[in-house]
């Protein structure tokens, strides 16, 4: 993929640039009036998204209580979109809240939302750490644009 490599378009915070509209790669799935919804660029599986509030924040304790209700409205919305789009049979829901705990975007909060399938964890994660996704980004993020414009209909 071309993001493996590629040189870093922006300067700043990566989800500040996707909220002022700086995304090339088409991977914003989802506006609100608070928050956004972003197919992560390293995903754990397809359809991993990030909900993303637009205020720029690192703590969740940092939002306020309108933007936090925001951001659980935004990951309930982004549950029935990948569940509409495509049917995993569970879905994980995080926060890696600064370094230490794996936040890779530790200074502006989200919460990931992850589709899982049975079996979906082979030997390539464990002893490769190579994550093999089996759709491309650009049909994950279309076929998740089709399943919020459902929901809101």
């Amino acid at each position: 993929m071309a993001y493996v490599g590629g040189e870093r378009t922006h300067d700043g915070c990566v989800l500040c640039a996707i909220a002022e509209g700086d995304d090339d790669g088409n991977r914003v799935v989802e506006q609100a009036e608070l928050t956004f919804t972003v197919l992560n660029l390293f995903p754990y599986s397809s359809g991993h998204v990030m909900v993303v509030p637009r205020t720029h924040v690192a703590d969740l304790t940092e939002l306020s209580a309108a933007e936090a209700a925001a951001v659980m409205e935004g990951a309930q919305r982004a549950v029935r979109a990948l569940r509409l789009a495509l049917n995993p049979d569970g879905l994980n829901l995080g926060v890696n809240s600064g370094t230490a705990a794996g936040a890779g975007i530790a200074d502006h909060f989200h919460l990931h939302v992850v589709p899982r399938w049975s079996g979906d964890t082979n030997f390539m994660p464990v002893l490769a750490d190579v994550k093999v996704i089996p759709e491309h980004m650009e049909q994950t993020a279309a076929k998740l644009r089709d399943a919020y414009a459902k929901l809101s209909s």
